[in-house]
């Protein structure tokens, strides 16, 4: 990586675990799913948040998607909700919260971010989160904070941030994280991670075999796996960034989102200080 950090100083900040460290001390994640035709995508960031090293993941998922997820998850556990206030108070026990990946682009999904907000949980908003907002981005910016972290492709940038990618994909990442009060992942080639503190980094090894639908999926999740051991939001979003395209990079052709989780042991094996 290159911009205002030293190349890769994210590795002294990973959250290994010691020889005492159980389950619960490992972070506890939430991942909200879709309805019962949408479950895919919170699976991917679920499975991508446990292989990152959270302890404990939990799919908190409408009543109706139950039947669906039940028999497509094992160490994941399953918390339905009903409405916004049970899904707040399933929250409230969570370190990070990963909401957006095909949750909908309607009011429920306003309002669980919303409620969300509220529970002191570090949140990762990704795709119909952000997109859900693109009417009036002022009412996302006003209920996060320095710990969230915002993850758009440029499409999804562009319809919260309209004016900002004119100054180029550095600066607008920079204006935005200070515009949104949290950390800004603007997904691409080389992506660009800002905190509104004006830290900014460019990943350098971005690969072209990460087009592939549900690849941002498994992203979000493994920031929310790092966020929920207690990472620095932009150190989090600096290292699933990278350690995201080099289990790509070591797959090539033939890449599909389903692949990355199982990906993921081989490159931490590669960073454990105790390899």
């Amino acid at each position: 990586m290159t911009g205002d950090q030293k190349p890769h100083d994210w590795r002294t900040a990973m959250p290994w675990p010691g020889p005492e460290t159980h389950k619960h001390a490992r972070g506890r994640l939430g991942v909200v799913s879709g309805r019962s035709s949408q479950t895919g995508a919170a699976r991917l960031a679920a499975r991508g948040g446990l292989r990152i090293g959270a302890g404990v993941v939990s799919l908190l998922c409408p009543v109706e998607a139950v039947a669906v997820l039940a028999p497509a998850v094992e160490a994941v556990m399953l918390k339905p909700f009903g409405d916004p206030e049970v899904l707040a108070e399933l929250a409230e026990g969570l370190d990070a919260v990963v909401i957006g990946p095909a949750a909908g682009i309607n009011d429920a999904t306003v309002a669980h971010v919303q409620a969300l907000a509220g529970t002191g949980a570090a949140l990762v908003i990704d795709a119909d989160g952000l997109t859900v907002f693109a009417g009036w981005p002022t009412d996302l910016f006003a209920v996060l904070d320095r710990d969230d972290v915002l993850t758009p492709h440029e499409g999804e940038f562009r319809r919260l941030f309209h004016d900002l990618l004119a100054l180029g994909r550095e600066q607008a990442a920079t204006e935005a994280a200070v515009r949104a009060g949290a950390v800004i992942v603007l997904k691409g080639p080389r992506t660009v991670i800002a905190a509104p503190d004006g830290r900014r980094v460019i990943n350098d090894n971005g690969t072209p075999w990460l087009a592939t639908a549900g690849s941002g999926d498994v992203l979000a999740g493994m920031i929310g796996g790092l966020l929920a051991q207690r990472m620095d939001s932009f150190d989090a979003a600096c290292a699933a960034v990278w350690i995201h395209a080099e289990a790509a990079a070591g797959f090539g052709p033939g890449l599909i989102a389903e692949d990355l989780p199982d990906r993921l042991p081989a490159v931490l094996a590669r960073l454990w200080p105790g390899q």
